[in-house]
């Protein structure tokens, strides 16, 4: 009879040991609901051995599995992880797109349009009084507007280029943190779930973290070995994590910008810049190499074609001073493109040098030149003869505009993608309140039964010592 109710304690025991641990589970799930990253864990109930004897087989209660459950989908995390770095690229790209947008801004009244604009129409107002002070000077000014904006354009421009420059070279030094705390995580979990009797739930969790935060910087590729680390490996086959080990990416300037590489345990580096393909290395770098540079380009182009016209015509003309072009050698411009196009300073300090008569007129204050030059506004002198200087620069910043549509509409588009991932993920991983609440009172109950069973059992006891 001892030996029933001392079982009946051991079963008493054994139940209130693991419902306590379940309601310790229960609560840290709660206390993490708003947790990011946090994966809700979960107590395996499993039933004590049983007790054989001559009458057969006797129930000892209930134990918790030492390995508490963590509750994911590696399958969702790996596209979340791959969506992270679509989503970074589209990012990355977009923000310095919508930078390089501002430039083109025409609505202040103060873009490269309205400056064309004003240029053309001053050489058209000097072709009705080519003689007149007022009308020479506004061309002047009007010039030295157009030159500014030109200028201003292209250096803008090119420090859109920079930031993304600069973007890149802070990237690696996340990237390589990141590399470095996985691994750190790699020998905490290790550590912990040395023997198969503990699970490091919490550390893998944070690990998964830290790997979406990876990938939305760059594309990368994982897998996780029998004995729990995690290797990671660029697109192209380079390392960063290993077990316990991380490798690190460096920078080095090429052509006066970063390029990334990748930096061997032997200290050997390896240019990866091109095989970047995702995340938001790629969109800086696309951005950087390629999209700006085209813009750049394109404005380059531009102003070497009103240059080339605009002296061509100017260098035959005669000034007020009687001076041909081809007796004087004078241009309008000097510069070979946007980022030093410039009003020739002769010209600028003496308006009487601007040539708006032609050769053949038979006075200095002719107009022929002048209606000439204004004319250019309308000759299709740019992409290859299809276009005026208007069309061409009007197509530019309608690219610039499609570009920045396109990088907006794949991010809205990858953004709809990540959090439809995301929410998939939270209802598989995420602690649902309402849940965890009916765990706690399943869980609070069998406690106090438990309890009174200990009661119960106690008085038997006791009353079994009386009888004897």
């Amino acid at each position: 009879m001892a030996n029933i109710i001392y079982g009946m304690f051991n079963v008493a025991r054994t139940a209130l040991i693991t419902q306590q641990k379940a309601i310790d589970v229960t609560a840290n799930n709660i206390a993490n609901v708003n947790t990011e990253g946090y994966s809700r864990q979960r107590v395996t109930l499993e039933q004590n051995e049983p007790v054989y004897y001559e009458g057969g087989t006797l129930g000892t209660g209930v134990q918790a599995n030492r390995v508490i459950q963590r509750i994911y989908d590696r399958f969702v995390n790996q596209q979340l992880a791959e969506s992270e770095s679509d989503l970074g690229r589209w990012d990355a790209q977009l923000e310095t797109l919508e930078k390089a947008e501002l430039m083109f801004d025409e609505t202040s009244g103060y873009g490269l349009n309205d400056a064309l604009s004003e240029f053309w129409n001053s050489w058209q107002e000097l072709s009705n009084n080519p003689d007149g002070y007022t009308e020479r000077a506004t061309l002047i000014a009007d010039t030295q507007n157009l030159t500014d904006v030109f200028n201003h354009l292209s250096a803008d421009l090119t420090q859109v280029q920079s930031d993304s420059d600069a973007s890149i070279a802070e990237a690696v030094e996340e990237i390589n943190t990141l590399a470095s705390e996985i691994a750190d995580l790699n020998l905490k979990i290790a550590e912990v779930e040395a023997g198969g009797l503990h699970s490091a739930n919490d550390f893998r969790d944070q690990r998964e973290l830290k790997l979406q935060e990876l990938s939305a910087l760059i594309d990368v590729d994982s897998f996780e070995d029998a004995d729990g680390y995690l290797t990671i490996t660029t697109a192209n086959g380079n390392t960063l994590v290993d077990r316990t080990n991380s490798w690190e990416l460096t920078t080095h300037t090429v052509d006066g910008f970063e390029d990334v590489y990748w930096v061997s345990g032997t200290g050997t580096e390896e240019n990866i810049t091109e095989a970047i393909d995702n995340g938001k290395l790629k969109g800086w770098i696309e951005a950087r190499d390629t999209i700006i540079p085209g813009y750049l380009e394109d404005l380059d182009d531009l102003a070497a074609g009103i240059i080339s016209a605009v002296n061509g015509l100017h260098a035959a003309g005669t000034d007020l001073t009687g001076t041909t072009g081809t007796a004087s050698g004078l241009n309008f411009f000097t510069g070979a493109d946007a980022s030093d196009i410039e009003i020739n300073t002769n010209i600028a300090d003496d308006p009487n040098l601007i040539a708006a008569a032609s050769t053949s007129e038979a006075i200095p204050g002719g107009s022929e030149n002048a209606v000439a030059i204004a004319e250019l506004q309308n000759d299709m002198l740019m992409g290859g003869g299809t276009a005026t200087f208007d069309d061409f620069y009007n197509s530019l910043a309608s690219n610039v505009g499609n570009d920045v549509y396109q990088a907006e509409v794949n991010s809205d588009h990858q953004t709809t993608v990540n959090q439809q991932l995301a929410t998939y993920q939270q209802e598989v991983s995420g602690v649902s309140l309402d849940e965890e609440m009916v765990d706690l009172i399943q869980f609070q109950s069998a406690y106090e039964a438990a309890a009174k069973l200990v009661t119960t059992v106690d008085e038997m006891l006791e009353k079994l010592i009386n009888m004897v």
